[in-house]
């Protein structure tokens, strides 16, 4: 089975565990053991495996999600990346060329397209396997996936299909209707798009070499930023007259808010948090390592982390986005390829960061032409090159780096280091790779 997980989205509803680098989806709150959590992408890329553990997994994303993906999936992950944001068709196009020069996946083999973050249990995807089956045989260029309504949504577009068969062909599809239309799609049998749908590869290929001039994977890739912006919907779908729909009844929610979120949670905290008798329906996600106290509160989401802090009626909570359009700062948290990095403390010509390094990671080995930095080993061991010269350090060991100065850090163990950046215009641009050799 090969799939590819549409990953994208700055991640705002769910301020403030999101941000342009972490979005929804990179957020640990599902419980797998004691004291420990995985995220939504870590959760279906695990459900995935489950059902079929040679399933070709390739996420399209960004390339500012690239080093959450590695921390959180490994470095086998299949990643097609975007150079900058082109919507949904441009998308699925450069996965489709990335499959087929890159990965070798035959056009004769079907293919399957999906959000990276419905939460579902491993029957869906059993359901998508069926769903990949059915593509490779079915005269419809075509095949979605409808997922059987429980209730009138605004929030979903729907697929009129032809029959209340378990497959059928598509009549016609809804955009996002108001609730009363809602409800006379569903008499007619209507099916919610979730936007899953599969098709041989070589279907979307020659759809993408039609509506776009390019050769071949490198190719579309370097053109990508001159591509137009449309969805695969617009582009593709309106088009096709072969296409069919396969119904699913299983469970299927889109944790898009804080309040469909927290509906998911098995505990009412992840992090420390203390609720007094008379709370009811509140539920706290703490990244911050003190406490929060919750006395009398109902139907309330309380959400910490270094980049700001949430406490909201669980309804209101969907209208975030606006006023988290407004906030303008420094990102205070990301998880990299080789570790994680939180910012303690930004004053006038400083900044102190909290860097983790995994055990036999390392960061690129990089220069600033516009501050110093001052390394402090708290814990762990491992190595430092300063302008080719390798040294151990371990715990209490303090590196000093001039402004122009090469650098990187080796941890031999999980190393934790305290970085002080000393400058008057410290800036994300002012980073210089440079090659080790």
């Amino acid at each position: 089975m090969n799939i590819v997980l549409l990953s994208g989205g700055s991640g705002k509803r769910l301020w403030p565990l999101s941000n342009d680098v972490r979005s929804k989806q990179f957020i640990k709150i599902f419980k797998t053991g004691e004291d420990k959590y995985e995220s939504m992408v870590q959760r279906v890329y695990r459900q995935i495996k489950e059902v079929d553990p040679e399933a070709t997994v390739t996420i399209a994303t960004s390339k500012s999600q690239v080093s959450i993906i590695h921390n959180q999936l490994g470095e086998n992950v299949g990643i097609s990346v975007e150079p900058c944001r082109r919507d949904t068709f441009p998308a699925i196009a450069l996965s489709a060329a990335y499959l087929h020069d890159v990965q070798k996946v035959s056009e004769e083999e079907a293919v399957v397209v999906c959000p990276v973050d419905p939460f579902v249990e491993n029957e869906y995807f059993e359901a998508i396997e069926e769903l990949s089956k059915r593509a490779l045989v079915s005269d419809a260029n075509l095949v979605l996936m409808g997922i059987e309504p429980t209730y009138p949504s605004e929030k979903y577009g729907y697929i009129i299909p032809e029959s209340k068969d378990a497959t059928s062909k598509v009549s016609m599809f809804k955009e996002k209707p108001t609730q009363d239309v809602a409800k006379q799609y569903i008499e007619q049998g209507a099916l919610w798009n979730g936007g899953v749908f599969a098709f041989r590869l070589g279907y979307v290929l020659k759809r993408a070499h039609e509506l776009i001039d390019f050769t071949d994977y490198q190719d579309l890739f370097q053109k990508y930023e001159s591509l137009k912006k449309i969805s695969f919907d617009y582009a593709v779908v309106e088009h096709e007259k072969l296409i069919e729909v396969m119904r699913f009844h299983g469970m299927w929610k889109d944790l898009g808010t804080w309040n469909t979120l927290t509906e998911a949670m098995e505990s009412s905290n992840v992090g420390k948090a203390i609720f007094n008798e008379n709370c009811a329906n509140v539920h706290v996600l703490n990244e911050l390592n003190v406490p929060v106290l919750c006395m009398g509160l109902k139907d309330v989401v309380v959400s910490a982390s270094p980049e700001g802090i949430l406490v909201s009626d669980k309804e209101q909570s969907s209208y975030i986005k606006p006023y988290v359009d407004e906030i303008n700062q420094q990102i205070m948290f990301a998880e990299k390829s080789w570790g994680s990095f939180r910012v303690i403390d930004i004053e006038n010509g400083s900044m102190t960061i909290k860097i983790t390094l995994n055990p036999g990671h390392s960061m690129n080995y990089h220069s600033h032409q516009r501050r110093d930095e001052v390394w402090t080993v708290i814990s762990g061991k491992g190595r430092t090159i300063v302008d080719g010269v390798e040294k151990e350090v371990k715990a209490g060991d303090v590196i000093t780096m001039a402004a122009g100065c090469k650098h990187t850090i080796i941890a031999d163990t999980e190393l934790h280091v305290i970085e002080v950046q000393i400058g008057n215009d410290i800036s994300v641009l002012d980073k210089k790779k440079h090659s080790l050799s």
